[in-house]
């Protein structure tokens, strides 16, 4: 059976993560325009690279919650894949094997000439800097030449990967949307793509389709419960 997780920051929020949206997130207290667009970043990529070793400094206790390891037992049995909107590894440091990150990735840093060339990745903290390994110093530089930038999609740039979250989605059986609000695209266009017999589930605790909405059942719950809850339902479905 081929499952299909479509997530967003409900699934890390129970790791101790800020979320960028919502009250009190990230975006309250950074102009989201100035460290995360495209612009931004030809303006001041040093301001853009030192929020980011902001971000990766903030993450380096954080681990995986229980929804994301309860995600890993479904690839006992079942062809498992991971389409997130989340930056973060925690899908990974679960035992996750196939995630697809839609918006770029928090632990890589890139070319800034040659964005998605693996040639000119660095991957932290493993390849990094600093006490931690994840703080990227001033003026780092590529492989080609070109200043090192956080391997994030910016605004105003494409999502290369949707794609990929395409073609997965068209064959799941079972498509499974954790903590997204369903207002961020082209993520939230994945859910057209799911096969009209595929068995949908919503998991939110404030979810954005109400009940009513076609062949979608909601599980108002957060990630950890939302995911125990549905392993029930699929055990007792068989």
């Amino acid at each position: 059976m081929k499952i299909v997780f479509l997530t967003g920051a409900g699934m890390s929020v129970e790791s101790g993560l800020t979320t960028f949206r919502d009250a009190g997130g990230l975006w309250e207290n950074y102009p989201v325009m100035e460290v995360a667009s495209h612009d931004g970043w030809i303006r001041n990529p040093e301001k853009v690279n030192a929020f980011y070793n902001m971000l990766r400094m903030k993450y380096r206790d954080v681990k995986p919650c229980k929804g994301h390891r309860l995600i890993t037992t479904l690839e006992e049995k079942h062809d498992v894949t991971v389409v997130t909107q989340n930056v973060d590894n925690l899908h990974e440091m679960a035992g996750s094997k196939h995630v697809i990150h839609l918006h770029g990735e928090l632990m890589r840093m890139c070319s800034s000439r040659d964005v998605d060339n693996p040639r000119f990745w660095v991957n932290l903290p493993k390849d990094g800097w600093g006490e931690y390994g994840l703080e990227v110093p001033k003026g780092a530089k590529a492989e080609d030449g070109s200043l090192l930038r956080p391997y994030i999609v910016f605004f105003q740039e494409n999502v290369p990967n949707i794609y990929d979250g395409i073609e997965a989605t068209q064959q799941a059986d079972i498509f499974i949307i954790i903590g997204t609000s369903l207002n961020v695209y082209p993520a939230a266009s994945l859910l057209q793509y799911a096969p009209k017999n595929a068995k949908i589930f919503l998991i939110d605790p404030h979810p954005a389709i109400g009940n009513a909405s076609h062949n979608v059942h909601v599980i108002a719950k957060g990630a950890s419960e939302g995911m125990e809850e549905l392993l029930q339902i699929m055990q007792q479905e068989g």
